[in-house]
């Protein structure tokens, strides 16, 4: 099992939900987050005064699949998520020792 950390942008969630869903991607977790990569933020003027922004406003969504279903989840996230510009986001791949359903008991594959 993997688990895939997607930190995307907001408006392109409803688009990666959408898309995960269609390949049979059935839980996910998202939290709203905030952070930089390469780009360290911007630069804004309000009222006449220029200020960074150093921390951009970002998702990040979490989903557990088996190893068989990675690429294909990697690939949708990719596609739903890409506009081509600086910030489109990234995602993170780890594996998982297990996962344990805590209503039934459940373990491993049968607990996602």
């Amino acid at each position: 099992m993997k688990k895939l950390e997607a930190v995307i942008r907001h408006y392109k969630l409803e688009d990666v939900k959408t898309k995960l869903t269609s390949i049979g991607v059935q839980g996910m977790t998202v939290s709203e987050v905030r952070g930089f990569g390469r780009q360290r933020g911007h630069k804004e003027t309000y009222r006449g005064a220029e200020y960074t922004v150093d921390f951009m406003p970002k998702v990040k969504m979490e989903v557990v699949v088996n190893d068989n279903e990675v690429d294909a989840a990697i690939a949708a996230i990719c596609e739903a998520a890409r506009t081509g510009q600086i910030g489109d986001g990234k995602i993170f791949i780890s594996s998982l020792e297990g996962v344990v359903r805590i209503r039934t008991g459940e373990t491993g594959t049968d607990a996602i």
